[in-house]
């Protein structure tokens, strides 16, 4: 876990997905450090994060998030959560194993482009098996589960900006997350995988209860808006949905559109002050 910013200010949590790393967020750590206390931390087995004993879960992201808060927020102190991927299922996960934390610990939350169940069966990543029939978890996990190094020549980036981006794309950014991406280990990269495709968290975003934006990528292969959505549609059934916004990028929304994404982060935290001032 890395802390950056003033000690003292308004704390935001970053939460990468998978096969990333703290340096995944660094457009945001370099957006908002000089005025907030940015905090982000590897998910396990990634970055400098040992995998340790516990298998890959809900109960794992959960319980691993609540350590995290319970180590950089003070008595009182409420956090700004933003989650990306599996970082967004990590916060529904929290939210679900521990509702009594959410007003609590959250001020605000922002998931991008993130979903909570049935990964294989809506993802168009996979060409003609997933643009055209469900993809089976089977078939998932043997085509992400393999635990092989990612190639890091010209096509390899071609093919991460055709499937997981959008096909004009910047070629420094594709490089960057290309970069991002090979540092994962191929164990952990493939093992997460694995579970991954099988992950359920059910109705757990019902248990969101702070103001929350979920953001969506139009041409988001991997995760599609229909994720966005149903979790959307949850939230505005419990109050909490803040807004749903769609912008015109695949996964990784916060690199492709960084300037928008962090206008919708800014203000989500003009949205938890307003919440913060009503509570008080």
């Amino acid at each position: 876990m890395h802390a950056y910013g003033p000690e003292q200010g308004d704390v935001i949590v970053f939460i990468h997905g998978w096969s990333c790393c703290i340096e995944y967020w660094n457009p945001q750590i370099n957006a908002f450090a000089g005025e907030y206390r940015v905090v982000a931390y590897d998910q396990r087995g990634h970055g400098e994060s040992d995998w340790g004993t516990r298998p890959f879960g809900g109960e794992q992201l959960a319980d691993d998030l609540s350590a995290v808060l319970d180590a950089v927020l003070r008595p009182g102190q409420r956090a700004v959560l933003v989650g990306h991927s599996i970082g967004g299922m990590t916060i529904q996960a929290w939210a679900g194993r521990y509702p009594q934390q959410v007003g609590q610990r959250a001020a605000a939350v922002l998931l991008a482009t993130t979903a909570a169940r049935q990964i294989p069966g809506r993802a168009t990543i996979i060409p003609v098996i997933g643009e055209h029939l469900p993809t089976p978890v089977w078939v998932a996990q043997t085509i992400f589960g393999a635990p092989v190094p990612l190639p890091g020549f010209a096509i390899a980036r071609k093919l991460l900006a055709s499937r997981i981006m959008t096909s004009d794309c910047d070629p420094e950014l594709a490089e960057f997350a290309l970069s991002i991406v090979r540092s994962c280990r191929p164990t952990i990269r493939g093992a997460v995988a694995r579970d991954l495709a099988a992950l359920d968290l059910g109705a757990a975003a019902s248990h969101i209860t702070v103001p929350t934006s979920v953001i969506a990528g139009e041409y988001d292969k991997l995760l599609p808006t229909v994720h966005s959505v149903e979790i959307a549609d949850l939230l505005a059934e419990t109050g909490a949905l803040d807004r749903l916004l769609t912008l015109p990028t695949g996964h990784l929304v916060n690199i492709e559109a960084a300037a928008e994404f962090d206008a919708e982060l800014r203000r989500m935290i003009q949205v938890a002050g307003r919440s913060s001032a009503v509570a008080s």
